[in-house]
């Protein structure tokens, strides 16, 4: 089973996310603040995927996007999601280094569709 951890403090975004993971059959590790996010990142090493809000309370997305590709130099699938849909917000997102931009609100089937491009959907079996 895939784990995603999931950084985002709006419940009712977190609600369609998780419902979401479940149906592809991931795991989500939700948390609602960037510095649970960070501390997670540093101290355990197996997740396959993130999902971050690029604004969230303490640090923000760009922050835990720099902690994986810059310091840590992981390439594992990230997916910002953002009410902020404007092009500069969406080419700023793109240039950290994440594989999908999403604007709020999620649409539980684009979501699932991008987990599943980005091979963190379901096994076959």
């Amino acid at each position: 089973m895939k784990k995603i951890l999931v950084c985002e403090d709006d419940e009712i975004v977190l609600k369609v996310i998780q419902v979401a993971l479940e149906n592809e059959r991931i795991e989500g590790i939700y948390v609602k603040e960037g510095e649970t996010a960070l501390h997670l990142l540093r101290t355990q090493h197996d997740f396959d995927g993130i999902i971050t809000d690029i604004h969230m309370p303490f640090h923000n997305g760009d922050e835990i996007l720099h902690l994986v590709r810059v310091e840590q130099k992981k390439n594992i699938p990230i997916i910002m999601i953002s009410s902020d849909d404007e092009e500069e917000i969406i080419k700023l997102a793109l240039k950290l280094g994440v594989d999908a931009f999403m604007a709020k609100p999620i649409d539980p089937q684009k979501l699932a569709k991008t987990l599943r491009k980005l091979g963190l959907h379901k096994p076959d079996n």
